[in-house]
């Protein structure tokens, strides 16, 4: 009686729309070889290992942080190439950042817009706060932009917020350029073009800040190979960061993140060197997927690559897989047009080998 008793006081109080959605799942990849989140696999160095726990030994964490980590915002500003009259705010990783430009924005009949399939936590969080979420399918050939769908939506929704993925999650894809400057230039709202994925392709919006009053670029550092300090970073116009840092947490970035971010910003040669790597093995991992029989991937400027798999196998592999210690990610489910799919994440040249192996022996 009393579980009963509490299930209807739950279900009286919590919003029906918070019920009815399922929390954020991450798998747990102990004693797994983990390509399914599309982490950096590469730790640093030993020896900057050793120069950034001698930083931390030194910091007084009985001190709040910074509130607004004036230095790490600095240093951001020089190895990003963040244009000089641009605003910087951080976030506890970006998903913190999607969250407080759709709490500012939020209000009745107003709509979060993006595209599918795409970042769940787009819609997740426009859930979180309450506002309509509409997702336009992309072209189901190739995960392109279909931009007179898009501009239709738009039209008939009138969005406060577009949020548009370059390149893309979980398709790894970039959408066309053209494309994306005509939904700027015909949004009502914002335009977030998140670039998370910033650090595996050479096509940015930064340069083109400033030039569009209703543009913004949001990236992390996860990617990167700092997905444990949890940072993110939203540049643009002063007058619209203004009003998003209302909203944020008082010291939403920690001491250690603060002093963790600036040391390893400061030795950015060491990642881009990861990154490099990653991305000449990204090569490698595709073109030993396309000479498999029945395996198609998707061409990723990102640090993973969808698969698509033969006709309802993807979660047969997807277990035998991972009962060869390799964990991927299986899409297959999440959406209509990631029928039959998987995602693996860019390891090591030795992880990508044993998860080839992995997946020919299921095959």
């Amino acid at each position: 009686m009393k579980d009963t008793a509490m299930k209807a006081l739950v279900d009286h109080w919590v919003r029906p729309e918070i019920r009815a959605i399922s929390a954020y799942h991450v798998a747990d990849a102990r004693g797994l070889i983990k390509l399914d989140a599309m982490e950096n696999p590469y730790s640093l160095p030993d020896e900057l290992r050793q120069a950034w726990a001698g930083l931390l030994s030194g910091l007084d964490i009985n001190r709040y942080p910074d509130p607004q980590a004036n230095a790490l915002k600095e240093r951001l500003r020089s190895t990003m190439a963040i244009p000089a009259d641009m605003s910087l705010l951080l976030g506890n990783g970006s998903d913190e950042i999607i969250q407080m430009i759709v709490m500012a924005l939020a209000g009745p009949g107003r709509t979060v817009l993006s595209v599918e399939p795409g970042f769940v936590m787009y819609r997740m969080i426009a859930t979180f706060c309450g506002v309509k979420y509409v997702g336009v399918p992309l072209r189901a050939e190739d995960f392109s932009l279909d931009t007179e769908a898009v501009l239709q939506a738009m039209e008939e929704q009138n969005p406060a917020v577009i949020f548009l993925a370059y390149p893309n999650n979980p398709t790894g894809n970039l959408f066309d350029e053209g494309d994306l400057l005509r939904l700027i230039e015909a949004a009502p709202g914002l335009v977030v073009i998140d670039e998370a994925y910033a650090p595996f392709t050479d096509a940015s919006f930064l340069n083109r800040l400033g030039q569009y009053d209703n543009l913004v670029v949001m990236r992390t550092l996860s990617k990167m190979g700092l997905a444990g300090l949890r940072l993110g970073y939203l540049a643009g116009p002063a007058a619209w960061l203004d009003e998003f840092d209302k909203v944020r947490m008082p010291y939403n970035i920690n001491v250690l993140t603060q002093a963790s971010a600036d040391f390893a910003l400061s030795h950015r040669q060491e990642f881009d060197r990861q990154t490099t790597a990653i991305r000449f093995d990204r090569q490698v991992l595709f073109d030993a997927l396309s000479e498999r029989d029945g395996i198609t991937p998707y061409p990723s400027q990102a640090n993973f690559i969808l698969t698509r798999v033969p006709k309802g196998q993807a979660g047969t592999l997807f277990e035998a897989m991972k009962q060869q210690a390799v964990l991927i990610k299986k899409l297959d489910g999440s959406h209509p047009l990631l029928a039959d799919c998987l995602r693996l994440t860019v390891g090591t040249p030795e992880e990508n080998a044993a998860c080839l192996r992995a997946l020919t022996s299921a095959l």
